[in-house]
């Protein structure tokens, strides 16, 4: 593990600027109800107790920032984070938060989804002690259950052995160095989480650790009610 003297030198980067077209409903998943108050308060409050005294950003599409303000209000949620506009995707808008960040007095970054609201102190501290001098980066990933099938360029589909296959999950955590200087490249469509864009880069190996079932990303109806019921 690298050791990071100050908390206050780490950041938390959760990305909320998502339509959350998949899910349906009238406003982004984000900031659906969740027992009582907009879900994105509770992953925010689960992340700083995972790994608590890091700043924290939060990325908005620039339309949510005052009803975002307005719901902190509302719900007395007073928990000290900073806002950045997003971009058109979210690879974009990870960027656009990482480019505030100062390389030289950064320690290490995690970027994780606003729908993923079950984050463990006991995940986060996996993530955390997998950093070292040889991995710049740690991923938590669980083992796929489903049966896969690849498609082929025919139009046909074979089966794939999904023992080789893992599902990977946020938070992922970043030297803060390693993850800024990542970050000054061209975003390009294939960067579908930040472990992607981080390697692209020329940084690696990665380290996989063990995610967790429970922390779900919503994405459909009735997932926040299944979550729900575990909080």
């Amino acid at each position: 593990m690298i050791h990071y003297p100050d908390t206050h030198r780490n950041v938390h980067i959760v990305v909320a600027a998502g339509s959350g077209s998949r899910y349906g409903g009238d406003l982004p998943k984000q900031f659906c109800d969740l027992w009582g108050r907009p879900m994105l308060m509770t992953t925010l409050e689960r992340l700083d107790r995972a790994a608590p005294g890091a700043r924290i950003i939060v990325v908005l599409s620039e339309p949510m920032v005052d009803m975002w303000r307005d719901m902190c209000r509302e719900h007395g949620f007073t928990l000290p984070h900073d806002i950045v506009i997003g971009g058109p995707s979210r690879a974009h808008s990870v960027q656009n938060a990482v480019r505030t960040l100062d390389a030289g007095t950064t320690g290490w970054v995690s970027v994780h989804d606003a729908a993923r609201p079950m984050v463990t102190p006991a995940m986060m501290g996996r993530l955390l002690d997998a950093l070292d001098d040889t991995h710049p980066g740690a991923i938590p990933t669980v083992a796929v259950t489903d049966s896969l099938r690849m498609l082929t360029s025919a139009g046909s589909s074979v089966a794939v052995d999904r023992s080789l296959y893992r599902a990977v999950q946020t938070p992922q955590v970043f030297d803060g160095a390693t993850i800024i200087s990542a970050n000054r490249q061209e975003i390009l469509p294939v960067f579908t989480d930040d472990a992607s864009v981080v390697e692209a880069a020329g940084f690696g190996p990665l380290a996989l650790v063990e995610g967790d079932t429970a922390n779900i990303k919503v994405t459909n109806p009735g997932d926040i009610e299944s979550i729900g019921k575990k909080l």
